[in-house]
Formats: C-alpha cells, sequence, structure tokens
C-alpha cells in the first residue's frame, strides 16, 4: 500500500476516534442542582408539616359527621294543625313562629270553639302536632303519639262522657261525630227527657252498629 493511501486512512481512523470520543463526553450522567426558590419553598412545606396543625395536620370533615341542611331548610318548621279549624293540615312557617301563627296559617279556629285550654302564647317546635278544640288539647311537641310512623289512637274523652249532659262541642269531639250528629243526638234526649242507657244511642238518626261499637265504651247515659 503507498504511504500516501496509509497517510489518509490514519486520518479517516484519527477523526473516527475523535467523534466517539466526543459523543462518549456529551451523553455522560450530569448532576441538576435545583433553583434557589424551589429548594426554599420545599424547605418550608416540610417544615410545615412537621409542626403541630401543619400540611399534614389539616383539619377535614368528621367521619359520620352530619351532612349539611338543605338550602333554605334552616329557620322554618313544619307542624301539623289539626282539629276544630278550616284549614287542617301541615303547616310550613318560620323558626321561633308562635301556637297563634299556626292558627292564622290554619285559616283560624272554627266558630263556637272552645281554645280556653290551649296555650297560643308558645313557641312551636319543629314537627310537633296541635290539636285546636279537642278534650285536654295535646298541644305540647310529641303530641302525635305512638310510633314513629304508626296513627296514634282516635281522640276521645278521658272518662265516659255524659249523654244526657254534654254540650254538642263534647259530643263533636267523639269519634265519628260531627256537627250534624251531634245535634241528632241532642234533639233525641230533647224528645226523650234524655238517655237511660247507652243502647238508645241506636235510636239517633246516623248511627249504625259499627258506629255505636265504637262509641258505646266512650259514653255513659
Amino acid at each position: 500500500m503507498a504511504p500516501r493511501t496509509l497517510a489518509a486512512l490514519a486520518l479517516v481512523l484519527l477523526a473516527a476516534l475523535c467523534l466517539a470520543a466526543f459523543h462518549f463526553w456529551s451523553v455522560r450522567p450530569q448532576g441538576v442542582r435545583a433553583p434557589e426558590a424551589v429548594e426554599s419553598g420545599a424547605s418550608a412545606v416540610a417544615e410545615d408539616a412537621l409542626r403541630p396543625g401543619g400540611v399534614d395536620q389539616v383539619p377535614g370533615p368528621a367521619a359520620g359527621a352530619p351532612p349539611s341542611p338543605p338550602p333554605g331548610a334552616a329557620g322554618q318548621i313544619v307542624v301539623d294543625v289539626s282539629g276544630k279549624v278550616h284549614r287542617p293540615g301541615v303547616q310550613r312557617l318560620p323558626a321561633g313562629s308562635r301556637v297563634a301563627d299556626a292558627l292564622r296559617a290554619a285559616g283560624g279556629v272554627r266558630a263556637g270553639t272552645d281554645v280556653t285550654a290551649l296555650n297560643r302564647a308558645r313557641v312551636l317546635m319543629d314537627g310537633e302536632q296541635v290539636l285546636v278544640g279537642l278534650p285536654q288539647d295535646r298541644d305540647a311537641p310529641g303530641a302525635a303519639g305512638g310510633a314513629a310512623g304508626a296513627p296514634g289512637p282516635p281522640p276521645g274523652p278521658a272518662a265516659p262522657l255524659s249523654l244526657s249532659a254534654a254540650t254538642k262541642e263534647q259530643l263533636e269531639a267523639l269519634p265519628g261525630i260531627g256537627p250534624v250528629l251531634a245535634q241528632h243526638i241532642i234533639d233525641h234526649r230533647t224528645e226523650s227527657g234524655g238517655f237511660r242507657s247507652v243502647d238508645e244511642l241506636r235510636q239517633v238518626n246516623g248511627i249504625g252498629d259499627r258506629r255505636f261499637a265504637d262509641l258505646r265504651p266512650l259514653v255513659q247515659p
């Protein structure tokens, strides 16, 4: 091989070695230092996490905590107004309302109803029932009685009611007795001079066997 050819080949090999050395040097792993601002911020977060109440101790919602009330529910109560009012039923009132407010919402008390035993100035509570014009008004909280969701016993007097001496309002308080039927009872006792036995109720117009069976343990002659 000629000397000129050998020299050219040597130059090519030398150039290849230089390229290989440069490539190896450029791809070697190098350490990277974070900027000072990032390092100081990371240190501050780490210190906060170690202090009581730091980042790792941010309070969250307690397990089992009751859900927040729905919007609009705050400041409102729901009560059941029953008995001798013009519009009995469930009424929604502002919190802090009194019995008198519930009576107005129910259309007012029916004419001739005795409300002397009803405390109209009492502040109402959510979920209670107000009974108007019935014997022994159970208008205290929880007056509905019985198990939740179960109907309570029909209202009636605590002791047997005298058919010969009862007023029309007292007769209307009996289960199944309205103003018309109460007047029939009064008319019958006026014509016959009073009741001598409970069985005479069968002679009153509008009282059948089933209604008589309901009334028998609640009345006396």
